[in-house]
């Protein structure tokens, strides 16, 4: 029996992005203010719709979840990043990777359904506006989003817990704890593995993206029905969802879609900025700050701060 497969590994060695403290300082800098810029964005987001009562609609509700998810995304990986980037010994403990791991896959599930479930809202508000207030209630508002969260569980992140995967090195050729990486760290063949992936990325990444589709398929037709001045509004708010989508779902199945094996590392590792560090940080500006109605908040705020 070969001697690595009775060797007992209790951390991982992430290579990260460079061993040039140059450019590793450059990185920092850029990652930190991403990082800060994502942190307060999604916190100023959760905030805003928290103390203000005329937010208190599902659109903002399901904004705020969505600013919590990124809060947690970001808030799980950036801070590591950032220390690695100034250590020349780059290890994380086997029981945080799978933490890293596991709260990944939770908030990418729960992002996928939960953009659907945006783009469900936004189809019955511009549609069918009449019966929006019986659709939409609070109550059915609560229910989607514990069945986002316990759906994610089920698809995504429970599989991986039953089907715990033996390794046998340490060295890691990524800046997170990222699944397709760590599969490449297996003692044995992965193929398993890679059928598993490609099943639920097909069922928690495709479905909703073509769901969602439909969704903004139907909101186009109505869209086109509605005159000059609410169609102007109507385009904004559905521009805004729709570049959010394109750049989480894109990346997203650019990387899960194809057995792990057909990818690079570096290609994954590179891929994963976009989705894990990026779009955490864009939802807010993109998605939020860019509605009339949150700006107005924003302005009368600082103001009251300023007086």
């Amino acid at each position: 029996m070969d001697n690595k497969n009775l060797t007992v590994i209790r951390e991982i060695i992430l290579l990260g992005f460079s061993k040039d403290p140059t450019i590793n300082s450059g990185l920092f800098v850029l990652f930190f203010v991403i990082y800060v810029v994502t942190f307060f964005g999604n916190a100023l987001m959760i905030h805003i719709v928290l103390q203000n009562s005329q937010l208190h609609i599902p659109m903002y509700y399901f904004l705020c979840i969505l600013s919590i998810l990124d809060l947690c995304y970001s808030t799980t990986i950036l801070p590591k990043l950032l220390a690695d980037l100034f250590s020349s010994y780059r290890a994380i403990l086997i029981w945080g990777c799978g933490i890293q791991i596991y709260v990944t896959l939770l908030v990418e599930g729960c992002e996928c359904l939960l953009l659907a479930t945006m783009a469900y809202d936004r189809y019955v508000a511009i549609c069918q506006p009449l019966h929006y207030p019986v659709v939409m209630c609070w109550s059915m508002c609560y229910k989607m989003t514990a069945l986002i969260f316990v759906a994610s569980f089920l698809m995504c992140t429970l599989p991986s817990l039953l089907s715990p995967i033996a390794i046998c090195y340490n060295q890691m050729n990524h800046f997170m704890c990222e699944l397709l990486a760590f599969l490449k760290l297996a003692c044995n063949t992965i193929s398993f593995s890679e059928l598993q992936i490609f099943c639920i990325s097909f069922i928690s990444l495709l479905l909703p993206f073509v769901f969602i589709l439909g969704s903004y398929a139907c909101i186009l037709s109505s869209i086109l029905n509605i005159q000059s001045a609410g169609r102007s509004k109507a385009f904004s708010t559905c521009s805004s969802h729709l570049a959010v989508v394109g750049l989480y779902f894109g990346t997203a199945m650019f990387m899960y879609f194809g057995p792990s094996s057909q990818y690079s590392t570096n290609l994954e590792k590179y891929s994963s900025i976009f989705y894990v560090i990026i779009s955490p940080m864009l939802n807010p500006l993109i998605y939020s700050f860019n509605n009339k109605k949150i700006k107005d908040l924003c302005k009368a705020m600082l103001k009251k701060k300023v007086i």
